[in-house]
């Protein structure tokens, strides 16, 4: 038989030196998910938009020398041109530093609606799923009671007592708006709540309180912004729609949706008047929809290499 020794094998194309160098390097739950999200074009793109969009609201009306509550008779209805970039609406006000006062309003009202439905339904949640038994069976009941009444309803009884304005809208929205996050992170909690490391906190005599803010909702972070990227866009359209039938943000005040109201009464004229707030609303929209549909993909560990 053959006599096998050392000088018959050769390491190739590894030396002591840089063997460390080969290994792959240790990547973290987030960075590997900043990784995976800026591979996706489409949600970069729709991510560069968005900072567009909202560095816009902030500075847009302080580009122009004409304020967005400031009427000139002569100047009704002129169409885009060198003075007026977007034209002006049927009291002679620029459109271009409204769209942009229109858009702090539209995006404050998705982005504080959704925090106060996030942290409500974080907390809702996740003692409901920790618990379960009867206090789940009697805290989803009331989460099902809460569906089952149009928020239009709502909406229309809040208008009633506390007036029309933002600060009515946001209660009018929150109130029955935080029960999808409630169901979603119970039933993230009721899955993640038999892990090793929550049975390892209760063995050490860990409050239930302590549990669900330090262990089961942290570890739906992933699924409650993949949520709140596409909640974003949900407040949004609702604002818009509620201003634009007259329950919503009301003048000298503007939003997006105001401003479609408005336009929409001219539109057979003037349509630059409706286009501008429609075509805001439309890609803001699109572009939280398209980042969230690229976080969901980011986020997801099954997809993590």
């Amino acid at each position: 038989m053959l006599n096998l020794n050392k000088e018959l094998f050769e390491i190739i194309g590894c030396e002591g030196s840089d063997s460390e160098v080969i290994q792959r390097p240790n990547m973290t739950y987030w960075q590997d998910a900043w990784r995976r999200l800026k591979q996706n074009k489409v949600a970069i793109i729709s991510m560069i938009l968005l900072i567009i969009i909202i560095v816009m609201c902030a500075i847009g009306p302080y580009i122009t020398p004409h304020k967005y509550t400031e009427q000139i008779l002569e100047n009704i209805n002129l169409k885009p041109n060198k003075e007026y970039w977007f034209g002006t609406d049927n009291l002679g006000r620029d459109l271009f530093s409204r769209l942009w006062i229109g858009g702090r309003v539209s995006i404050a009202i998705g982005v504080i609606g959704t925090i106060i439905e996030v942290i409500i339904g974080c907390i809702y949640g996740g003692v409901s799923g920790y618990f379960g038994g009867k206090i789940d069976n009697i805290m989803m009941r009331i989460v099902e009671v809460l569906n089952s009444i149009p928020y239009m309803i709502v909406v229309i009884i809040i208008s009633i007592f506390l007036g029309k304005g933002m600060f009515a809208m946001l209660i009018a929205l929150c109130i029955t708006g935080w029960t999808g996050m409630a169901r979603m992170v119970r039933g993230q909690v009721m899955q993640l709540k038999q892990s090793e490391y929550v049975l390892a906190a209760q063995a050490l005599g860990g409050k239930p309180s302590r549990i669900i803010m330090k262990h089961l909702i942290p570890n739906t972070i992933g699924i409650i912004i993949v949520y709140m990227t596409f909640d974003i866009p949900g407040f949004i359209f609702a604002e818009a729609f509620l201003s634009f039938i007259g329950l919503g943000i009301q003048p000298p005040a503007t939003s997006w949706g105001a401003m479609c109201s408005f336009g929409q009464s001219v539109m057979d004229f003037y349509p630059h008047e409706l286009f501008f707030p429609a075509a805001a609303i439309c890609l803001t929209m699109l572009a939280f929809n398209l980042l969230g549909d690229g976080l969901r993909d980011a986020l997801d560990p099954k997809l993590r290499q």
